[in-house]
């Protein structure tokens, strides 16, 4: 039999007797490998994009504008537009000319939104549910009572929504259509080919041209091939014939019907490679102390071995093919947790609102292939490495080590701590000197560079603190302490192996959520406060319409009313170089004798001539584009339109956060609504304002009246889906940092039976030992929490310090939490270790082998 068949005989036959050991790797492995997985499968889904078809379904092609933002830095990066690209009336008629077309269907869709008692039925304003009757072909729809809408004032509803409301054809119903009340006779009741979830509403073509919030265009075409052509070939076709435009097939369709999809790729794609990253810096620390902690309670086995003839190269292949053997086991079991994970996650993304309902989740065997790989190679790394020292070391040496676990570290982990250590302090002054806006990126990572530097210190760590702060423990923790701190300095190595995660966890916990609170009341300030209202009125059916804009103008007490229209975009020329991050666009009325609704001083021009093609620029924005008042650029705005506009003033703007000023009737043009969903109103007396609007606003449907706060409510709302991509990712860090713990803490304590029944038999009794494991836990959970906290500040301060603060901003309760869970993750673990562990009787315990 060769060596090598030998050798792997022996680590297979040596599992058996290690069964606690080989649990506490298979646990991180396996988890590990389960978090890898759900990141690949959120990556593939961002990269996919699969979102079926439903109103849209009965189409086999469908068309729509451009599908995004070419940047011109770079060579194929497209980023979607914030809005609907429409398409010019003309493009139809093109897109019918193309051979192989049977039918091109143009559909204009509006906000619709079904009244009950004069209120919205439901929440209706996202949803672009009116549509003319022409369209309902894309979606099969059938009339199964009445007739087609054929003149103005007729409406057709879909089965789902009529059996809900109790409706049918001949009855008359109120719909809130682009925000103003108006009354329709339903001439019938369509049922569509599919399930289709959203509500629609068809009205008749003078109807539906009347309502277009884009005269002159169509939202999307439908395209029915001839009989015999491939749909496939045909997109071909007609890519080529009519260039600028996208051509959708299969389930691609999708994301031209459901807005939100291809909004939703970047949050996923940030999603999937943070938490990612994350997993797999988490995943190689806790890997690597679990493995390292089994191997170092060996040392004594292993030497054995050396001292019998083993070579190194053999001893270390058996310590390899152990961990392997585990690992590979553990990841085939990954496999089968990464797709609950995975699907978990997804779909609490979606319920938090971070992605559309619509898009489905996609996880092939890529990404089971993937996780898989890179887990294996991060087990057979964590693997070689801590089988390195063991298999070099001489045997009487190894002997010796295994009494006494030295806790001086070698030159390359000390090198290693201190390249995280100067990596950590430059990303944080880095941070300092960066906008606020894209800071939390660039300091993030200092938390796990900070973590990695601390899993390479950690012996050494933890004999300091026990040398430093020993006599203090012992003092507080009376004479149990005393056994607890000599076995704590004693067993550094196997306690490092535990503070490793309790840092991560801790570290993760504060870094993340503090930096992201931080974060986010600076931009809710920033935002809200470069606007000024006394009462802000908003509406959930759709928008504005003129008349009710007229009619809040001339309420008495009413100074100054503007429509406040909100999206995105791009200066083009010159090129902004925002990229994938486009800027915050506002749209406002120009100022007037009343004044005007923005704070923000103007440092030059006037906000008088904010009409037109105009826009009124931060100067920080203008300095880095090299333009002043009276310059000309081009800015692509959020439905894809290149426009030509005048700076016509310059605004002393936030540095952090800061937005381009509009004026509202040119941004609103340009987007999917076309209408302002929020009027700001300043006047005299704030109250009397409020109370006057609000009675006039019981005849406008889906319309409320609040006072300036509910100005920094409206951005609070945006910001939180920010917010939860961090804290999901907070609590999946944690969650599987916390479960190391408990892992890597159960294995120290059960290899201690022999050591315990020693003590016993000297007269310990069973509630000492607890005392005693429960203070060295407790000040592995303390040096843990510390490193955490003291780890977290190089990424916290730094973000608070950006945005002009020196406390970052958050809830206390977040803090006293973690210190909880903390001990709540050590103390529990600990008693229910040493509660197995003590099992046997001491004499019993004492013939067993271990340490």
């Amino acid at each position: 039999m060769s060596s090598r068949r030998v050798v792997l005989a022996l680590a297979l036959s040596s599992l058996r007797y290690r069964a606690a050991a080989s649990l506490a790797s298979f646990v991180a492995i396996f988890i590990g490998c389960g978090l890898l997985i759900a990141c690949a499968g959120l990556f593939e889904t961002a990269i996919v994009l699969k979102a079926a078809p439903e109103r849209l379904s009965a189409a086999p092609l469908v068309v729509g504008g451009s599908a995004g933002f070419k940047l011109p830095d770079e060579e194929s990066q497209v980023v979607p537009y914030a809005e609907r690209a429409v398409l010019p009336e003309d493009q139809v008629a093109k897109i019918s000319a193309v051979q192989g077309v049977r039918q091109a269907v143009p559909d204009v869709s509006f906000a619709t939104v079904l009244l009950h008692d004069g209120a919205p039925a439901a929440s209706g304003a996202a949803v672009l549910s009116g549509h003319g009757w022409d369209s309902a072909s894309l979606g099969g729809y059938k009339l199964t009572e009445g007739a087609a809408p054929n003149t103005p004032g007729q409406v057709v509803i879909d089965a789902t929504t009529a059996s809900a409301a109790g409706l049918h054809a001949g009855s008359a119903v109120d719909l809130a259509v682009n925000g103003q009340r108006q009354s329709f006779q339903i001439s019938g009741i369509a049922q569509p080919s599919q399930t289709v979830r959203a509500p629609a509403f068809f009205f008749s073509v003078t109807d539906a041209q009347r309502f277009n919030p884009h005269p002159g265009t169509v939202g999307l075409v439908g395209v029915f091939p001839a009989d015999g052509v491939d749909a496939a070939d045909l997109a071909g076709k007609i890519s080529a014939q009519v260039p600028s435009l996208t051509v959708l097939t299969g389930d691609d369709r999708g994301s031209a019907e459901f807005l939100g999809v291809s909004g939703s790729q970047l949050p996923l794609i940030l999603l999937a490679a943070v938490f990612g990253g994350m997993v797999l810096v988490v995943m190689a620390l806790v890997v690597s102390a679990t493995i390292s902690l089994t191997v170092r309670q060996r040392q004594q086995e292993l030497a054995l071995l050396r001292a019998t003839g083993a070579t190194p190269k053999q001893v270390h292949r058996m310590v390899v093919m152990e961990t392997m053997a585990v690992g590979a086991v553990a990841a085939v079991c990954g496999a089968f947790l990464g797709s609950l994970l995975g699907n978990w996650i997804f779909s609490t993304s979606g319920s938090l609102g971070i992605v559309p309902d619509e898009l489905a989740f996609t996880q092939d065997i890529i990404a089971f292939a993937g996780g898989i790989v890179v887990t294996l190679a991060i087990t057979f790394g964590a693997a070689w490495f801590a089988a390195l020292a063991a298999a070099r070391a001489r045997p009487i040496q190894a002997l010796a080590e295994a009494a006494i676990p030295g806790v001086k570290v070698n030159a390359m982990r000390r090198m290693g701590a201190l390249i995280c250590g100067a990596a950590t302090v430059l990303l944080a002054a880095t941070t300092i000197f960066m906008p606020a806006d894209t800071a939390a990126a660039i300091g993030g990572p200092a938390v796990l560079t900070g973590a990695i530097g601390v899993a390479l210190l950690g012996p050494e760590i933890i004999a300091w603190v026990v040398d430093r702060f020993g006599p203090f423990v012992r003092r507080v923790a009376g004479r149990d302490a005393t056994l607890a701190v000599i076995n704590t300095r004693a067993r550094a190595v196997a306690f490092a192996a535990v503070l490793t995660p309790i840092t991560l966890a801790s570290a993760v916990a504060l870094g993340n959520v503090y930096s992201e609170t931080t974060a986010q009341k600076a931009q809710i300030a920033a935002y809200a406060g470069q606007l000024k209202a006394d009462a802000v009125v908003s509406s959930t059916a759709g928008g504005f319409s003129p008349d009710e804009l007229a009619q809040i103008r001339s309420t008495p007490g009413v100074s100054t009313s503007s429509p406040l229209v909100t999206s995105s975009g791009w200066v083009e020329e010159p090129y902004d170089g925002n990229g994938s991050d486009p800027l915050r666009l506002m749209g406002v009325a120009a100022q007037d004798q009343g004044g005007t609704v923005l704070a923000t001083e103007v440092t030059e021009g006037s906000l008088t001539q904010l009409r037109g093609n105009s826009v009124a620029l931060p100067a920080s924005v203008a300095e880095k584009l090299e333009v002043k008042v009276g310059s000309t650029i081009k800015m692509r705005l959020g439905d894809g339109a290149q426009v030509p506009v005048t700076v016509v003033a310059l605004l002393d703007s936030p540095s952090s956060y800061a937005s381009m000023i509009l004026p509202a009737d040119l941004l609103a043009a340009h987007t999917t609504s076309g209408l302002a969903s929020q009027v700001l109103v300043r006047g005299g007396d704030a109250g009397a304002i409020v109370s006057a609007l609000s009675d006039r606003a019981k005849d406008w449907p889906g319309v409320t009246v609040g006072d300036d706060s509910a100005l920094a409510a409206s951005f609070q709302a945006s910001a939180d889906v920010e917010a939860l991509i961090n804290y999901l990712l907070a609590v999946l860090a944690i969650a599987y940092a916390a479960i190391a713990a408990v892992n890597t803490l159960a294995v120290a304590v059960l290899a201690r039976r022999r050591e315990f029944g020693a003590q016993r038999l000297a007269g310990a009794d069973r509630g000492q030992i607890r005392r005693m494991l429960f203070v060295e836990g407790g000040i592995v959970a303390v040096t843990g929490l510390v490193l955490g906290i003291v780890i977290s500040l190089f990424t916290v301060v730094p973000m608070a310090l950006t945005t002009g603060e020196i406390i970052p901003s958050g809830p206390i309760w977040v803090f006293l939490g973690v210190v909880l869970a903390i001990f709540l993750i050590v103390w529990p673990a600990t008693a229910l270790s040493a509660r197995l562990a003590m099992r046997r009787n001491a004499i019993e315990a004492v013939k067993m082998p271990g340490q």
